[in-house]
């Protein structure tokens, strides 16, 4: 996956490291087997990643998946699981294979996680800003790096508004094209927390291309306030 790495992660995609060198989840990509704990298959997380600490968190295998800090749930699509992590929650796709670029390592079909913006160390003011000024690194931590060579061009396929969770957020799609390996789709959400207002919340997506982007479109639409909800993921 994008997300790719299995780790223990959550962007299921991804798997970070405590700043103790430690295993913890964050993602998808995250986002099973297990690899070395690191994101993406690289040698060091994310500056700024989000970690966790404790016990592995519990997988939700339907419904969604709650993220209590910023006060959203993430639906679980078919074939795919969710946890809630320390700070955000994660998805992650159960179908795995060796990593191309490391066959030591596991990578997932596609993963997603949900972090502040703040913690990811994505700046801007607004949703717009953020979603862009994030699209860049979430590509590189999803399909970057060892387990898929680096990124040798990338074509836009959406930058528009939305509504997520009742608030108006911005979303940033791309394709991938890796060196080694499967191309991905990869997307950047961001919107303000309906907890939160003053907070931009991130949704960092990464899914191969065999995946087709319905799979983002799902997700993007059924994310909810985690109370019950004031409306799903919508254009604006």
């Amino acid at each position: 996956m994008a997300a790719a790495v299995l780790a223990s992660i959550g962007v299921g995609v991804y798997a970070l490291t405590d700043d103790d060198g430690g295993r913890s989840t964050a993602t998808s990509q995250q986002p099973g087997g297990r690899d070395d704990g690191r994101n993406d298959g690289r040698d060091a997380p994310e500056e700024g990643a989000p970690d966790r600490e404790g016990d592995e968190p519990r997988r939700v295998e339907s419904g969604a998946v709650t993220d209590s800090l910023s006060g959203i749930s993430l639906p679980v699509p078919d074939g795919w699981y969710g946890e809630e992590l320390q700070v955000g929650a994660a998805l992650t796709s159960k179908e795995s294979y060796d990593c191309p670029g490391d066959t030591s390592k596991t990578c997932v079909k596609g993963g997603a996680y949900s972090a502040p913006a703040v913690v990811l160390g994505t700046r801007g003011d607004t949703a717009e800003e953020v979603a862009k000024a994030d699209i860049s690194a979430n590509a590189e931590e999803s399909y970057g790096g060892e387990s898929y060579g680096r990124i040798t061009s990338h074509d836009v396929l959406a930058s528009k508004a939305v509504t997520v969770a009742g608030q108006k957020g911005y979303l940033v799609r791309w394709k991938a094209v890796t060196q080694k390996g499967s191309d991905g789709f990869v997307q950047s959400l961001a919107f303000p927390s309906p907890d939160r207002p003053d907070q931009i919340v991130v949704v960092r997506f990464g899914v191969d291309t065999d995946q087709q982007q319905k799979i983002l479109d799902e997700i993007t639409e059924g994310i909810e306030v985690a109370e019950g909800g004031r409306g799903n993921g919508q254009d604006v």
